[in-house]
């Protein structure tokens, strides 16, 4: 008959502790999270961790290792858990024997994460314990137990990120506007919860509209702030062009809000997504002080589908900022570098699409920066000498311009026609919800009304535009107005804010002429000097 040898049992099967008689500890280790840093919370963080550090010290069947903590930080995804990632590799590097934490949901939210980190651990012989649930992972019931907790956890984060999303959509419907005062330039709450300006900051918003406006770039708008020691909106020293363009493109700098800009596609991840249609979207007006008037916001926003469409880049070296145009083809005129690297080095200006393949080459001369310059100071003299009639003209432009009542009218009609089809529309649709009809003939109609509406939403568009175009055409004549009405002098050197402010666009003619066309309609044309 075989000799059998009983080896005894190094570990309680009731408290799951070593058994001291061997000489050996189990070493143990604490887990404390908690997700956000409010007070209260850091509260709970700390005793957690004072705890379980007197606990594993307490128990002399046990040698503390340490506590591993992660603090504000989401259980959602183990990823970005600097302590928990720790721990684990401690503990599968063969320093830890056992872990203990509160409860499941401290260990993760998410079932998947969970179970694979048990495996992975238990794998390599160390065993966690809930406290809460009372669960030792290496229990023949530990894993079901487990699987069924991760869950029910992950259902309540499902539950109240479903809740959070809810509370924040209802909070959008009704217009309530909350803005990240923190890296926000321009406005802070005050001590009624209200949004108001801080002027100090204002003036730099304003600062940077009014450079883009009258023709500088994201990037050389950065250059001036930087220069002139102005913070950026997370208080750093150096900007950056994409924060310049947030601003610019920002509507809240002219009071209003649109909310829902984006929206979390998947609550475990936490994944943002840009929101283009996938759930709803509210435009709040006038929710709270304007820093820039509408006017200027849409003068920029124009500008940069104007910038957009030129063939060339739109670079702040340009100090003519795109106006300056081939005659023959419409090209841009810009600037070209010969000799780049001799003493020879000079910059000429040139229509773009000169050497375009496949294209005929323009006939139209090569500039040089100072022959631009002398043209434009001659023509604005020849205006400058009938003044009077220059600025009746300017009036009367103006006048044409804000003018817009029929687009006014026809915006009216229109939008009340959207309402029609759209009404038409939900009609159709609850109908053949409710009774049995032919889907062919249904779907040809229904079609047929979705055109339209996007027909009439096109054209209220485009009415939109042209009123922006219009307001912003008119802006640009009441400041060629007050250059000629403040400057009684001939033009003894360039000025760019004269450019800016005077010139529609300059096209230069292959017989070497160019033609400057002014806000106030005038042209005037003059020879290309040497």
């Amino acid at each position: 008959m075989a000799k059998v040898t009983i080896i005894p049992s190094r570990v309680n099967p009731s408290t799951h502790q070593l058994i001291s008689s061997s000489g050996l500890k189990r070493r143990v280790a604490g887990y404390a999270r908690v997700s956000t840093d409010s007070d209260e919370q850091f509260t709970s963080y700390s005793a957690q961790i004072d705890y379980y550090t007197k606990k594993i010290q307490a128990n002399p069947e046990w040698s503390f290792v340490k506590v591993y903590t992660d603090e504000g930080i989401s259980a959602l995804n183990t990823k970005k858990r600097v302590g928990f990632n720790e721990m684990i590799k401690d503990a599968l590097a063969g320093k830890i024997d056992l872990i203990v934490t509160k409860s499941v949901s401290r260990f993760a939210r998410n079932t998947v994460d969970s179970l694979v980190t048990i495996r992975k651990l238990k794998e390599k012989g160390v065993e966690c314990y809930f406290e809460k649930e009372n669960i030792y992972t290496m229990d023949s019931k530990g894993e079901l137990l487990i699987t069924i907790m991760s869950s029910l956890a992950q259902e309540e984060s499902r539950s109240i990120s479903e809740n959070v999303t809810w509370g924040q959509r209802k909070s959008f419907s009704d217009g309530k506007v909350h803005l990240a005062f923190k890296n926000f330039l321009g406005y802070r709450k005050n001590e009624n919860g209200k949004i108001e300006i801080v002027e100090s900051e204002a003036n730099t918003v304003r600062s940077i509209y009014s450079y883009f406006i009258s023709g500088e770039t994201p990037v050389s708008i950065c250059r001036h702030l930087e220069e002139t020691g102005i913070k950026s909106p997370m208080r750093k020293d150096k900007w950056r062009q994409s924060t310049v363009i947030s601003i610019l493109k920002n509507e809240k700098y002219k009071g209003d809000a649109l909310l829902q800009k984006s929206f979390t596609v998947d609550f475990l991840q936490k994944k943002l997504k840009k929101n283009n249609g996938e759930v709803p979207q509210y435009y709040v007006h006038n929710s709270h002080p304007a820093i820039i008037s509408a006017e200027d916001w849409e003068a920029v926003q124009l500008e940069f589908s104007k910038r957009a469409a030129l063939p060339t880049y739109h670079n702040a070296s340009n100090k003519f900022q795109g106006k300056v145009k081939c005659a023959s083809c419409g090209g841009v005129y810009g600037a070209k570098v010969w000799h780049s690297a001799s003493e020879y080095r000079k910059v000429i200006y040139q229509c773009d699409s000169k050497f375009d393949k496949g294209k005929s080459k323009c006939k139209t001369p090569h500039l040089t920066e100072e022959q631009i310059e002398r043209a434009f100071m001659k023509a604005y003299d020849l205006i400058g000498e009938n003044r009077t009639a220059a600025s009746e003209t300017c009036d009367m432009i103006i006048k044409d311009l804000k003018d817009t009542k029929a687009i006014d009218d026809e915006v009216r009609e229109l939008s009340a026609d959207l309402d029609i089809v759209a009404e038409k529309a939900s009609r159709m649709v609850n109908e053949n919800a409710s009774k049995a009809q032919s889907q062919e003939e249904y779907e040809k109609k229904y079609n047929v009304l979705c055109q339209k509406f996007d027909s009439i939403k096109s054209r209220i568009a485009e009415l939109a535009n042209e009123k922006t175009k219009r307001t912003v055409k008119a802006q640009s004549v009441i400041d060629f107005k007050e250059c000629l009405d403040k400057d009684n002098k001939i033009i003894g050197c360039w000025n760019q804010a004269l450019w800016n402010s005077s010139i529609d666009e300059a096209l230069v003619h292959a017989d070497g002429t160019i033609e400057f066309k002014f806000y106030n309609g005038m042209s005037i044309i003059e020879e290309i000097g040497k």
